[in-house]
Formats: structure tokens, C-alpha cells, sequence
């Protein structure tokens, strides 16, 4: 997993509520287990005015013009601006890794689910809750922003947000640290311990 410090990206409004994991990844994409190849298909509904189905040439669809992130001035953005309850729906995993895969670093809303919350920050995306007023502020920015996460701080036309973030996550997200990578810091001792363990119970080699 990258690791999160600075990130200074366009940002991509997505004027929208209750926005769930089903619209952020259709179900009919979900067969795959592996963690890429599902940014063609974010938004799938919103961004292409066919059907989606797995298997398709992406770059022969017709696309709907109108969604953000088929605007021009939009392709790039590394940062999503959402409204209340982003995420919400079922539990599905895919839900951050197609934001990921897609190019996104970073969420600010008003509100998230809980569990795709919590999924972010293992797939190395930073959920920022903003309340409304922030969110209007930043809904009208068309240049640049900066999100920088040790200071957690947001700068924008000048003006600097704060946001909280839970000191391990921070911790993990600077370090680059998924669940994985947590685990592999103990490497050391854990071959140690199988060593011994293994030479204790040889049976069970």
C-alpha cells in the first residue's frame, strides 16, 4: 500500500447523498477477488449510458457526458467530494477498491457507512468528514487543493479545514501499512517463534 502524506490533487464534485456501494461498483462486478481492474467500471450506471456487463471494451461505450468524471475538466482528480452517508449499502469491499483503482486518494463528505469507512483506510483511501458548511465551501473550488495528514489539515483557496483522524490509522496510512504489511513488521519474530515451536512439536511440521 502507498503511503499517505501530502496529496495535492483537482478535486471531483459529486453532488450527490446516500450514495451506495452498489452505484460505486454494480454488483454484476463483483466476481473477481482481486483488487484491481474495477476503476473502468466505478460509477458504471452514472458514467456510461449502456449496460454494463463484465467483459466489455470500456473505451467502446458511449459515455454520459453529463457525469463529473467524464467532464475534461475533472480527469486526473485524485480527491471525491461527496455528500451525506457516502458508501452506505452493503459491505462490499470492491466499493474501495474500484475508487482506488480508479486514481482516488481521498473522500471528503459530511458523513460515511461505517464499514466502508473502515475499509478505506485498509485500502489505503483517507475518508475526511467535513460538516455542510465546509462542504458547500469546498463544492465551489475549481483549482487544487492539499490534504496533508500529519498535520490534518485541509488547504483550499487560501483557507485551511482540520479533520480528525484515529491516531493508529493515521499511523498505518502514513507508513503505508495495510493488514498485511502490519503483519509482515513482525516477520522476525514470527519465524523465531515458528522455529521454536516447530522444533518443540516436530509432529506438527
Amino acid at each position: 500500500m502507498d503511503k499517505f502524506t501530502i496529496l495535492t490533487s483537482i478535486i471531483a464534485p459529486l453532488d450527490r447523498a446516500n450514495i451506495d456501494t452498489d452505484a460505486i461498483i454494480p454488483k454484476q462486478f463483483l466476481k473477481s477477488i482481486k483488487r484491481s481492474g474495477f476503476g473502468p467500471n466505478l460509477f458504471d450506471e452514472w458514467r456510461y449510458l449502456d449496460h454494463g456487463k463484465v467483459g466489455m471494451d470500456n473505451s467502446k461505450r458511449p459515455l454520459n457526458m453529463d457525469f463529473v468524471l467524464n467532464k475534461a475538466e475533472y480527469q486526473g482528480a485524485k480527491i471525491l467530494l461527496a455528500r451525506e452517508n457516502f458508501g452506505c449499502g452493503s459491505s462490499r469491499e470492491h466499493a474501495p477498491w474500484a475508487l482506488e483503482d480508479y486514481g482516488f486518494k481521498a473522500i471528503i463528505a459530511p458523513s460515511f457507512a461505517d464499514i466502508f469507512y473502515n475499509n478505506c483506510f485498509k485500502n489505503g483511501i483517507l475518508p475526511i468528514v467535513q460538516d455542510n458548511d465546509v462542504m458547500d465551501q469546498l463544492f465551489t473550488i475549481n483549482d487544487e487543493i492539499t490534504i496533508d495528514l500529519e498535520s490534518q489539515s485541509i488547504t483550499a483557496n487560501g483557507k485551511i479545514y482540520t479533520f480528525e483522524v484515529d491516531a493508529e490509522r493515521k499511523r498505518r496510512l502514513l507508513n503505508g501499512l495495510d493488514d498485511i504489511g502490519l503483519t509482515l513488521q513482525y516477520a522476525d519474530e514470527i519465524k523465531s517463534f515458528e522455529k521454536t515451536y516447530f522444533k518443540q512439536y516436530s509432529w506438527l511440521a
